[in-house]
């Protein structure tokens, strides 16, 4: 059925079919037969999995990139994700780069975009998040204070996905200032996450990628570190922040990128971002510039996968994403020792009923 889906999304201009989907998805998280109705055709079975001091109803993620701007978290949740990373958000408004800015390789299975970080900015994603934490007459007229909140639990509900904000910084802020605007999204956003992803490996904000060189880097983290360590004590509760690192590394930066992760005491690392190779590329649009998802990436993806995880040596979990476009895919990252995955261009090319697929086949 999907199949049909997709010949009709794919006559529309990229960028405007994203959106399209995306306010569908807003519009059935608001509709209770509507939501239920979805979680039951893509119900999938449990497998639960332990990360970050957190418990993920299956492994299973939908990766930062689609819901820039928290508008569809619960009509996302009905598809079955075990987690849902929302984001990358920036302190400020800002619109991108210019479009055209999205498209789509048919004959290779990818997109290659040069977004830029569209962001309606930290506090318009405050409001979206609000009514998730606005105070119930229990609360207001008697102090009682469900378990879910004694200690600012994020927004979705018990045994719906977890949810994970990415945050990065204004394509106007310099990378010597870039700290600031990462300290100021952890303040605004450690109430509502269950966990935070530090975004400093998109190819499309120029100059962002030097921060995951060592020193740069080290010093970024560690005063992250030392904000979370404040933001903990106020909440009484753990906020894991977890790194998501390029495919365009060398060995040798990844390897010092990673030394500068464990050493800053993160909880995590996503690997990877997307790419700017251009290695076999069939497609007419193989020549625009940006970021280069789906299936191309699986090689590299799994490539620094490997490298990763050998480096980490278990002290942290690695969370992979690229180019797992088939149940196949995914197993296959997750028995390299990935302890979850995150999807995105392979919803694109396959369809929601991916998530089940995947959980299906494990």
């Amino acid at each position: 059925m999907y199949d049909r889906i997709r010949s009709f999304l794919f006559r529309i201009e990229a960028e405007r079919t994203h959106a399209l989907t995306l306010n569908l998805l807003r519009l059935t998280g608001k509709v209770r037969p509507a939501h239920w109705l979805i979680s039951q055709i893509y119900k999938a079975p449990q497998k639960p999995v332990e990360a970050f001091g957190l418990t993920f109803k299956n492994p299973v993620g939908l990766a930062a990139g689609y819901d820039k701007d928290c508008m569809a978290i619960r009509g996302l949740d009905s598809l079955g994700f075990g987690h849902i990373e929302i984001g990358t958000i920036t302190p400020m408004p800002q619109p991108g780069n210019p479009a055209p800015r999205m498209f789509r390789l048919l004959e290779d299975q990818a997109i290659i975009n040069r977004l830029g970080f569209p962001s309606r900015g930290s506090e318009f994603v405050q409001r979206q998040l609000d009514p998730y934490f606005r105070e119930s007459l229990l609360e207001k007229y008697f102090g009682f204070i469900p378990v879910s909140k004694r200690h600012l639990k994020p927004a979705i509900e018990k045994g719906k996905a977890i949810l994970g904000i990415n945050l990065g910084k204004n394509k106007d802020t310099s990378n010597e200032e870039a700290t600031l605007d990462y300290l100021a999204l952890l303040q605004n956003f450690a109430r509502y996450a269950d966990y935070l992803t530090i975004n400093v490996s998109s190819p499309n904000t120029a100059g962002l990628r030097n921060l995951q060189a060592h020193d740069a880097l080290e010093s970024l983290l560690t005063n992250i570190h030392q904000q979370r360590l404040i933001e903990e004590k106020q909440l009484e509760r753990r906020v894991p922040i977890l790194v998501k690192l390029s495919p365009d590394l060398t060995d040798s930066e990844l390897n010092e990128a990673i030394d500068a992760i464990l050493s800053a005491n993160m909880d995590g690392i996503i690997v990877t971002n997307t790419t700017l190779s251009r290695e076999g590329l069939r497609s007419n649009n193989k020549s625009e510039t940006g970021g280069l998802s789906g299936s191309p990436l699986k090689v590299k993806s799994e490539e620094v996968l490997y490298q990763t995880i050998k480096r980490v040596n278990g002290k942290i979990p690695v969370v992979s994403v690229g180019g797992i476009m088939t149940p196949e895919d995914a197993k296959r990252r997750l028995d390299m020792g990935a302890r979850l995955i995150q999807l995105y261009t392979g919803l694109i090319y396959h369809g929601p009923s991916l998530v089940r697929d995947i959980l299906r086949s494990l």
